[in-house]
């Protein structure tokens, strides 16, 4: 797949294309129906797929100070994308240029002149433009004028819930990740590099790795979950953990009321596994939540409960994986 950041990369032979534009936020379920749609349209037509995302969200361009979680970093998108078989991920910068760019600008000079679309697949709700003027509608007019179809895709639901970003975001906040992870189609992962803490769990014989997630990323309601953590990274990791493999692991979100305190954090205990992971790139992807956050009253009463958790960490991993 290639990787286009900004229409400066589209190369100087570029050739006719099928397009899918969006944010694609957590690459859910109904974003994957969508790429699938272009994926396939472009073979049909024996021309690549180009999938268009922006770079910062645009509410952050519109509005500043609204920018919303983030479900996904923006290459762990063009790796989801990758998997869906789309051909060129395309990074456009969302500037307050682009941002005023009318509709009609908006289609001749990007759709028509660099990327010379010959199909554009968007969900029905989809707008462009400044003050998002374009919707479908005036797509398939100037489509028509222009020679390219659209196909605007009907958004798609399941039990009365419609699978958005939107809704994905409010089910991570609450602490529902079993609920996220339907509407995802995998769980809902939290990316960060592993720095050192107050080395407090270590102390209680539960040596956890506090992560690091970048700004925005959407973080789970406080409480400890069962999760898959995985080390991304390639280089090598001292101890039983293998970069690119698996493990079962305990995850506590939270400000660690026993202990008084203030900073939030995502802890990971890795179940049955030692390893020095200081530095190391780590994805957590939430399964299911245990338990909400408490006080306890004892270092010892949090210990024994801290040792259910794993336990129950675990089976529910265990049947996880045997889905």
């Amino acid at each position: 797949m290639q990787r286009w950041r900004g229409l400066d990369d589209v190369p100087a032979d570029w050739g006719r294309c099928v397009l899918t534009i969006g944010v694609f936020d957590g690459v859910h379920r109904g974003h994957a129906q969508l790429i699938s749609r272009a994926v396939d349209a472009a073979r049909e037509r024996g021309i690549p797929s180009v999938l268009m995302t922006f770079d910062p969200h645009p509410a952050e361009v519109v509005r500043p100070g609204s920018h919303p979680a983030q479900l996904t970093t923006l290459p762990r998108r063009a790796e989801l994308a990758e998997e869906l078989g789309i051909d060129v991920f395309c990074v456009m910068p969302f500037t307050t240029e682009f941002m005023k760019l009318s509709p009609e600008r908006y289609v001749h000079e990007i759709l028509v002149e660099r990327l010379h679309v010959s199909e554009v697949v968007v969900g029905e709700n989809f707008t462009f433009g400044r003050k998002a003027a374009g919707n479908v509608d005036l797509l398939r007019e100037t489509g028509a004028r222009f020679g390219f179809a659209v196909d605007g895709v009907n958004l798609l639901a399941e039990h009365a819930v419609t699978f958005s970003s939107t809704y994905i975001r409010s089910c991570v906040d609450a602490g529902d990740v079993a609920a996220a992870a339907e509407a995802l189609g995998r769980p809902h992962r939290v990316e960060g590099v592993v720095v050192h803490g107050d080395g407090r769990g270590r102390g209680l014989g539960f040596p956890t790795a506090n992560i690091a997630p970048p700004m925005y990323s959407a973080i789970p309601a406080d409480g400890v979950y069962a999760a898959w953590f995985t080390v991304l990274g390639p280089g090598p990791v001292e101890g039983t953990v293998e970069p690119g493999e698996r493990y079962a692991a305990a995850v506590s979100v939270g400000t660690n009321p026993t202990f008084s305190g203030r900073t939030r954090t995502v802890e990971a205990f890795v179940l049955d596994r030692e390893a020095d992971l200081y530095g190391q790139h780590v994805a957590v992807d939430f399964v299911q939540r245990v338990r909400g956050m408490e006080k306890f009253d004892s270092v010892e009463a949090l210990i024994e409960e801290m040792g259910r958790d794993s336990d129950k960490a675990r089976a529910i991993l265990a049947e996880a994986a045997g889905r």
